[in-house]
């Protein structure tokens, strides 16, 4: 798999098909338990090309984690029970979007596939 990525990944992105295609290898390195060096490689690799294809063609401007989600939700017409899928319970996701809890790692992964955005949206 990783190898067949590593082949792909030959240039900058240069269209949004191409954001789409990079965003997808990401989210499916990312999900993984236990990634090789190769593969951690890879995923900061992919991570450094989107954001700087992002940066230039989608600007967002500079908000939280929990900016990005809440934006996301109203976006999406959300409430935070929608969302308890990908943060694990109504309470979890209370203290998230208050912000007396941060977003994981598995959580960025969640979000990120749920919404089609990149996981660097909520760093």
């Amino acid at each position: 798999m990783s190898a067949t990525i590593a082949n792909q990944v030959t240039h900058v992105i240069r269209s949004d098909k191409e954001l789409r295609e990079y965003t997808e290898d990401l989210l499916m390195l990312s999900a993984k338990a236990h990634p090789t060096r190769v593969e951690q490689d890879l995923i900061e690799l992919l991570t450094v090309l989107i954001e700087h294809y992002e940066a230039e063609h989608h600007p967002i401007p500079d908000a939280s984690p929990i900016e990005v989600l809440q934006y996301l939700m109203e976006q999406n017409g959300l409430r935070q029970r929608d969302l308890v899928p990908q943060l694990g319970s109504e309470a979890n996701v209370s203290l998230i979007l208050s912000g007396k809890r941060s977003l994981t790692k598995e959580h960025i992964a969640k979000l990120s596939d749920r919404f089609h955005v990149s996981p660097a949206s909520f760093f």
